[in-house]
C-alpha cells in the first residue's frame, strides 16, 4: 500500500480549554515540517486566520475532539481526505489516538502514513433533488413523537423484507455498528465487511430481529401511516419525512482514516471495557 507523507495538514478542534491545550502542543510540534490550516471556528480562538472546511484542501484532517467532531467534519468536507481523530471524548471509535500519544503519533505519522478505508451510505428522498450527507455511522428513521409507534414496510432490492410497527429503524455501516445499532441490540460487524445493517428500534413484533445485508443492496423505507417521523443521519443531520416520501439507502462513497495499527476487536474491546469500568461503583464492604 502506498504511504501519504503529507505536506499540508487541517486542524479542526471542538473547542474547549483541554482541546485547545492539545492543539497547541500538536501546532508546536509540526508547525516547522507542514504547513497548516486551521478550520474558522478553531482558528477564532486562537485570534488567527482560519478556513472553511468545505473550502479546505489538506493532505491529512486531524479531529481534536470526540465521534461527533469527526462526523461534522466528514459531513462538511467536499474532497476525500484522511483523518486523525484525537480523542477527548468519552469511548472515541472513530477517534483512536489518546491525547497524551498525539504528539508522537502525529510526528511518526509525517514521515508516511496508510490510509483505512471505511464505508458510508449514500441516503435519498425519493422525488427531490435534496443532498444529504453520507452516513458514516448510521441513518435512522425515528418517530418524531416519543410514545407514538411507526407503521412502515423495509424492501431489499424490490423485495419486501418486513413491515413492522416500531419506534423507528437503523440503518448502520460496519463502523457504525457499534453506536447507536449496538445500543438498539444489533450485532457488532467488522469494518472489513461489505454489510448495511438493519436495526429495528423497540418492534412491537417478536420475530423482528436485526438483519445484514450486502452493502451493494438498494434498500427502501416507507412509511406506511401518516405520522410524524424523523431521519437523523450520525445525530447531526434531521429532516422531517412525510408519509408520500420514500428513503432510499445505497452505498456511498468511502470515507478514509489514517491506519495507527491494531486490531479492530482488540480495540473495540478495551474501550468498552473501559467503558464498563467508568461505570463501576466501589461499594464499601462492612
Amino acid at each position: 500500500m502506498t504511504k501519504i507523507q503529507p505536506k499540508r495538514v487541517g486542524i479542526v478542534c471542538k473547542g474547549r480549554d483541554e482541546d485547545i491545550t492539545v492543539l497547541n502542543k500538536l501546532i508546536e510540534s509540526i508547525e516547522d515540517r507542514v504547513d497548516i490550516v486551521l478550520d474558522e471556528s478553531t482558528a477564532n480562538k486562537l485570534q488567527t486566520h482560519g478556513m472553511k472546511l468545505n473550502e479546505m484542501s489538506v493532505d491529512l484532517l486531524i479531529c481534536i475532539g470526540g465521534d461527533g467532531t469527526i462526523l461534522r467534519a466528514l459531513h462538511a468536507l467536499q474532497t476525500p481526505t484522511p483523518m486523525l481523530g484525537i480523542n477527548m471524548g468519552a469511548i472515541g471509535f472513530l477517534a483512536e489516538v489518546q491525547p497524551e500519544e498525539s504528539v508522537s503519533t502525529l510526528t511518526r505519522l509525517l514521515e508516511g502514513f496508510e490510509v483505512e478505508r471505511k464505508e458510508r451510505l449514500a441516503v435519498t428522498i425519493n422525488g427531490t433533488e435534496e443532498k444529504m450527507p453520507y452516513a458514516m455511522n448510521e441513518a435512522v428513521v425515528i418517530t418524531s413523537k416519543p410514545g407514538k409507534m411507526l407503521h412502515f414496510a423495509i424492501f431489499i432490492d424490490e423485495v419486501e423484507l418486513e413491515r413492522l410497527r416500531a419506534d423507528g429503524v437503523i440503518f448502520a455501516t460496519p463502523t457504525g455498528s457499534t453506536a447507536y445499532a449496538m445500543s438498539a441490540g444489533g450485532p457488532i460487524v467488522d469494518p472489513q465487511v461489505n454489510a448495511t445493517i438493519i436495526v429495528p428500534i423497540a418492534p412491537f413484533k417478536l420475530a423482528a430481529r436485526p438483519t445484514v445485508v450486502d452493502i451493494t443492496s438498494e434498500i427502501r423505507f416507507e412509511l406506511l401511516e401518516r405520522k410524524n417521523a424523523e431521519l437523523v443521519i450520525d445525530g447531526q443531520f434531521y429532516r422531517a419525512i412525510g408519509k408520500e416520501e420514500r428513503i432510499s439507502i445505497t452505498r456511498g462513497a468511502p470515507a478514509f482514516f489514517v491506519n495507527v495499527g491494531g486490531k479492530h476487536f482488540l480495540k473495540l474491546r478495551d474501550k468498552l471495557r473501559d467503558e464498563e469500568e467508568k461505570g463501576k461503583v466501589d461499594i464499601p464492604r462492612m
